[in-house]
């Protein structure tokens, strides 16, 4: 169990927990000096076996709050400090506000510095704070008095505290490893060490991890939880880590990073998804105001995206997104504190739900319909994904992408596949991809790919059908190649469409011209007959007809796939019995002499040595011809037979 401190500045809380644990948390000469903390610090005292408890105490000065809410991220237990002779103070509400966006509904009030002040007192500072916790997540924590100074009821609380540590249930460590990092500091003979608390997962010695936003990969040489030597780590401790690696430096490294499983692939994020949380004494939060955002341990300056208005009243929520100015590492679920960068003052709080959003569609109904079942999934303990995949079922065409899902809320994809099974939906897994479907959803896809494919018979009527690649960008753009192409061979399998090698079609469907290409054709066809060996090129047969060359190519093209003849250059089109007897001319050469010669075919079929080595070419690139050196030999003899 992590407790946090919380309360206003000079309330005790660092004399309390030296009194606790017999630990200083103030580490640093200048905190010594001053009398104030100024860093978070750390004390993990002996409990008993199989109980740890540690604390983490944080600075009480408004100058220091963004230190305050660097030591709050990862805590599960609230140590709310009030002093019985100021009572409750600005800070005191602050971090009690701080407490709320975060999440904390689990801790105790210290009221401390009861020595200072009579009975009286006491029962009315008691009062005050009863007010305050009142609409508060800790609405029924328990208040115990304290002294510091006398040791009156630090028992009483300590075994508050011991207790609540002891009937902690240990939670499941759940989806990769992430930790948000609050030192960074070499160490000799060590080398690099991090510090934080971890989020989720689990992480052991000799773990490959990710340092990001930078994204360098590290080893983690060793570890200590909860300031002890030992192999492994989970969600819920804290944690030091030795890493190395050959890119891993202090300088890659500041506070505010994360260290991540390097199987969580999640990019830098610059955008975050968010439901906001306006405080009910904040003012108004106009669209596209300037604010500074609190995230695990880090700080950001940004400005907030409203998408549901122009305006965010105090004590309401709004769904928003985050437009930061450094690159982030966040996922589904976590909290983030929204300040005013101007004023000095907390707006409220923010859960992240997605990172790295659509630019476009931001508002339509569906994006918030799925962002708003992202908030319900974020809302539950532990955090369940169902509310969005039931949603993305319900409201996506072009199914979930799982990986992406998974990444975001951190969670296996399979775990995902399985709920989605649970749900009757379907899941399409690729090398590329995963995705899940309704059995609505797939049908409809399915009938794109049919309407396709019919549309595309009648407007080219001449071709044997429609090649996969082209039907999957027409049909389905908004999908993956590999996913399409699994709903494609469905269909092929059941008999809905035919394949003609790359080529699918309508059963039953056979190419032919269109009847305008027809006519055209047969005006064309016996001008080409008649050149025998050197044939109009399309241009001539342009002019003589009035029309532009691409639509006589076109006609010819079609022509040529229908079998009635063969393209052998751009513009140089043969009957396909004119190139079954330049294909006996070949034969007739190599007979003769073993080998074919440019200069004899030319010389045979009366053309120009340019056309015939086109010809020859082209017979290469068929399969009929062979070449050597400058002469060829016959591959296929009785490929015009």
């Amino acid at each position: 169990m992590i407790v946090g401190t919380a309360g206003h500045v000079d309330h005790g809380k660092t004399a309390l927990i030296r009194r606790l644990t017999g630990i200083d948390t103030d580490r640093l000469k200048e905190e010594k000096a001053r009398g104030l903390t100024i860093e978070p610090g750390f004390a993990y005292p002996e409990v008993a076996d199989g109980i740890e408890l540690g604390f983490v105490d944080v600075p009480g000065h408004v100058r220091f709050l963004h230190h305050m809410l660097a030591g709050s991220a990862g805590v599960d237990t609230a140590l709310l400090v009030v002093a019985a002779d100021d009572g409750v103070m600005p800070q005191t509400v602050e971090h009690l506000q701080i407490l709320t966006l975060l999440g904390l509904d689990r801790g105790l009030v210290a009221l401390t510095k009861v020595d200072r002040v009579d009975a009286d007192r006491r029962r009315r500072v008691r009062g005050e704070v009863a007010a305050l916790l009142e609409d508060s997540p800790l609405a029924a924590a328990p208040i115990v008095e304290v002294s510091s100074h006398t040791g009156e009821g630090v028992e009483a609380l300590r075994d508050r505290l011991w207790t609540l540590a002891a009937r902690q249930p240990e939670a499941p460590a759940r989806g990769h490893f992430r930790l948000a990092v609050d030192r960074v500091f070499s160490k000799a003979g060590a080398g690099l060490v991090v510090t934080g608390t971890a989020f989720a997962g689990r992480v052991q010695a000799g773990d490959r991890v990710r340092l990001e936003p930078a994204g360098i990969t590290a080893r983690v040489r060793s570890l200590r939880r909860q300031h002890r030597e030992g192999e492994w780590a989970q969600q819920g401790d804290r944690v030091a880590l030795n890493l190395a690696g050959a890119d891993v430096s202090h300088e890659v490294m500041r506070r505010g990073d994360w260290v991540v499983a390097e199987a969580l692939e999640t990019p830098p994020l610059r955008r975050l998804d968010v439901q906001l949380q306006l405080l009910d004494d904040a003012p108004p939060l106009k669209h596209w105001s300037p604010v500074q955002v609190h995230l695990g341990v880090g700080r950001y300056n940004g400005r907030v995206s409203l998408l549901e208005g122009q305006r965010l009243a105090p004590g309401e929520r709004m769904l928003g997104q985050l437009v930061l100015e450094a690159p982030v590492h966040a996922c589904l679920g976590d909290r983030c504190v929204v300040r005013d960068p101007a004023a000095g003052i907390t707006l409220g709080g923010g859960t992240v739900l997605e990172g790295d959003p659509p630019r476009r569609g931001q508002r339509r109904p569906e994006r918030l319909a799925w962002l708003a079942a992202l908030a319900e999934c974020a809302a539950a303990v532990p955090l369940d994904p169902t509310p969005a995949l039931r949603e993305g079922l319900r409201g996506r065409p072009g199914g979930i992408d799982l990986h992406a899902l998974a990444r975001n809320a951190n969670v296996e994809v399979a775990a995902l596949a399985e709920a989605v099974s649970a749900l009757g939906g379907e899941t399409l897994t690729t090398a590329q991809a995963t995705r899940s479907f309704s059995a609505e959803a797939i049908a409809a896809l399915q009938a794109r790919l049919l309407d396709t494919v019919t549309a595309n018979h009648e407007r080219e009527p001449s071709m044997l059908g429609t090649e996969r690649a082209r039907l999957l960008r027409q049909a389905m753009p908004e999908l993956p190649e590999a996913t399409g192409r699994q709903l494609l061979e469905r269909l092929l399998a059941g008999g809905m469409l035919e394949a003609h090698g790359p080529f699918v079609a309508r059963p039953g469907h056979r190419a032919t011209l269109g009847e305008e290409d027809e006519a055209l054709w047969q005006r064309l066809e016996p001008r080409i007959a008649a050149a025998r060996y050197q044939p109009p090129r399309v241009r001539d047969l342009a002019a003589s007809e009035g029309l532009d060359e691409g639509r006589i190519r076109e006609v010819l093209t079609a022509c040529a796939r229908l079998g009635r003849l063969y393209q052998v250059r751009r513009d140089h089109f043969y009957p396909a019995g004119t190139v079954a007897e330049m294909a006996a001319v070949a034969q007739s050469l190599e007979r003769e002499h073993g080998r074919i010669r440019a200069a004899a075919f030319r010389d045979r079929l009366g053309t120009g040595r340019k056309l015939a080595i086109h010809i020859l070419e082209f017979f290469d690139k068929v399969g009929f011809t062979r070449r050597i050196g400058d002469e060829r030999v016959l591959r296929h003899t009785d490929m015009w037979q």
